[in-house]
């Protein structure tokens, strides 16, 4: 155990950490030939170029202690002795476990249960950008369990670095003394060497009983068609072999351990895993409910006293209606999200039905990056074609009785005349931007109903704006909004911080009178008109012309407040008639026109996809 340490990596969005983390697998001579990215080994990840999921991978490490020469490497030449070296070290060989994490806001998810697996964190900060919101997130998330910090500042070799100024704001931030911030860069390899030595002299190694009864935490599970389920986990306590009988606490039940082993770039069995390793299990787990992040694995025959704490309950930011397409591929859909659920954690679905789209999920996302990410896995791994429906967030709907109810969908709302109040979720935001991007970030942040808690300037002209804003006004654009703006430049993250009364109204789309549940939303009295007047205008552009005219209307209860027509296609009866008497046109006129009229009542119009997505659109 005291050659083991388990660290994880962790910064803000595109500041270098998966290449970072090729470097030390190229170093550790774990892999022999890099083409970028290695551990990011999804297609989406490698085509979108961002880290969608947690990857744990095993190196070894050859330990040499540092010159005192502080010329010699990359980085600061921290000399060995400059740091307390850490008691009951032996031998030169270091296993180091290795988790590179996501670092965009809508995968915080896999950062927290990265974070619960290991002892230490690279805090990475790119020199060309300083300490952005995420990085501070993550920070504080690591430092909430007891990790041990080694700050790294990478892309060092860049000509516009500003390593003095960053070094500034780390100091600021975490407290640390400068010789301690290690330079680096993922291109070059600089400083790698030092970042390594510095895992095995600062982070501590894994506590625990190598003699008690077994207890293992699971941290991410994988479904694989031939072998099912596959769970990762870390060794807490006592030991694991190969054929032993285990048992999952959460769920009760028992499998034996066909095989075991540790994650390198594949799989690598093991006869016998001790105290503090990383791994995973094969035990032929078909079901996909049966293994739950954050359960405890233990033997049968010599159980643990108790579990583990796990993880906190994931809380979904946005929920959105998830369909087939097929009405027959609704189990199909179920098994997808339940395969997609194990590798994911932080997506949530329960059952509903609407009356436009049939039976489909209510699924719950961190944001709405995530809702993407999801929607093309499930059309990509799972060959399953579906229909999303406009996003919203979770309301707190309390009647004249003072009743309350959680409502997810507009369509589940009570009537009009039996609500009392609604109350919306808002969130603390955190935006960190120049000082020359301010005022067109204040107006977009205003227009959002958002109200500026703090402003206070980080360093230089860096300023941090702190906003309570309600969460359904940031789902759907203010992300884009927000980097366009800024031209890039700023930063956001954001938590929850609980529920406020607001003036909500339920704005209803009718095509010919027919309400469309799946396009109904909850919107601020004060913005429901100019929104319904751009949603009819906009359905007006996508639906497609029909035998007979759709009048396109939108509703606040029985009040119409916006309306457009899609005008019918018409043939024109006419064109025989040269000449002859008006009564002649009349007629025909007359008997076209009821044939459109008894086409209206039987006609049904069909909503295309892209009509659900048009609200994301609108602007």
């Amino acid at each position: 155990m005291h050659n083991i340490r388990n660290f994880c990596i962790i910064a803000h969005i595109d500041h270098g950490k998966s290449t970072l983390a090729d470097r030390l697998l190229e170093y550790t001579k774990t892999i022999t030939v890099t083409k970028g990215q290695m551990l990011d080994d999804m297609d989406l990840e490698q085509e979108r170029g961002i880290t969608i999921k947690s990857h744990a991978i095993q190196m070894v490490y050859e330990y040499k202690p540092a010159s005192p020469d502080p010329s010699k490497g990359g980085g600061n030449g921290a000399a060995k002795d400059s740091l307390p070296l850490r008691e009951g070290w032996g031998g030169s060989s270091y296993i180091l476990n290795l988790i590179d994490t996501p670092g965009h806001v809508d995968f915080s998810y896999e950062v927290s249960r990265s974070i619960a697996a290991c002892e230490g964190a690279l805090l990475v900060v790119d020199a060309t950008q300083g300490v952005q919101a995420q990085t501070i997130s993550n920070l504080y998330m690591a430092i909430d369990h007891d990790l041990e910090i080694i700050p790294v500042i990478n892309k060092c070799d860049m000509p516009n670095a500003m390593p003095e100024e960053v070094e500034d704001e780390i100091v600021d931030l975490i407290g640390c003394k400068r010789e301690e911030i290690i330079r680096a860069s993922g291109k070059t390899g600089m400083g790698v060497e030092e970042i390594l030595r510095a895992v095995v002299e600062r982070i501590p190694c894994p506590k625990g009983d190598e003699n008690a009864p077994l207890q293992a935490l699971i941290f991410d599970s994988v479904f694989n068609s031939f072998r099912g389920i596959i769970a990762y986990f870390k060794i807490v306590n006592g030991t694991m072999r190969s054929g032993d009988m285990v048992q999952f606490i959460n769920t009760g039940k028992e499998y034996k351990a066909d095989e075991i082993g540790v994650l390198k770039m594949d799989m690598v069995p093991r006869q016998v895993l001790h105290c503090g390793d990383v791994g995973y299990i094969v035990s032929g787990i078909k079901t996909a409910t049966e293994v739950k992040v954050g359960d405890t694995i233990t033997t049968v025959e010599n159980p643990c006293s108790e579990a583990i704490a796990g993880f906190e309950e994931v809380k979904p930011m946005v929920f959105a209606g998830v369909y087939p397409i097929e009405t027959e591929d609704f189990e199909n859909l179920r098994a997808s999200l339940e395969k997609l659920q194990l590798n994911d954690a932080s997506l949530t679905f329960q059952p509903e039905s609407s009356v436009a789209l049939g039976f489909g999920f209510r699924c719950g996302f961190l944001g709405l990056l995530h809702m993407e990410i999801i929607q093309e896995r499930l059309d990509r791994e799972f060959d399953m074609d579906v229909i999303t429906t406009v996003p919203n967030v979770s309301y707190l709907v309390y009647d004249k009785q003072g009743n309350v109810q959680e409502v997810h969908n507009p369509s589940g709302m009570p009537d009009q005349t039996l609500i009392d109040h609604i109350e919306e979720p808002y969130i603390h935001a955190s935006i960190i931007t120049t000082a020359n991007f301010i005022g067109p970030i204040m107006t977009l942040c205003l227009g959002k109903r958002g109200e500026l808690l703090k402003q206070e300037y980080i360093s230089g002209n860096r300023v941090e704006l702190q906003y309570a804003m309600p969460l359904g006004e940031i789902v759907i654009d203010f992300y884009d909004k927000l980097k366009s703006i800024s031209k890039g430049y700023a930063s956001f993250d954001y938590h929850q911080a609980g529920y406020r009364p607001s003036k909500l109204v339920k704005m209803d789309i009718l095509l010919n009178g027919e309400p469309v549940d799946a396009l109904s939303t909850l919107t601020h009295f004060d913005n429901a008109e100019s929104f319904g007047r751009r949603m009819c205008e906009k359905l007006k552009e996508l639906l497609p012309r029909q035998q007979f005219d759709i009048a396109i209307q939108a509703a606040i209860g029985a009040k119409i407040i916006a309306r457009e027509t899609v005008k019918q296609v018409r043939k024109d009866v006419l064109a025989k008639c040269y000449g002859g008497d008006v009564s002649r046109k009349r007629k025909l006129l007359e008997k076209q026109k009821k044939g459109k009229k008894r086409m209206k009542q039987i006609g049904n119009v069909q909503v295309p996809q892209k009509a659900f997505l048009a609200v994301l659109k609108l602007d």
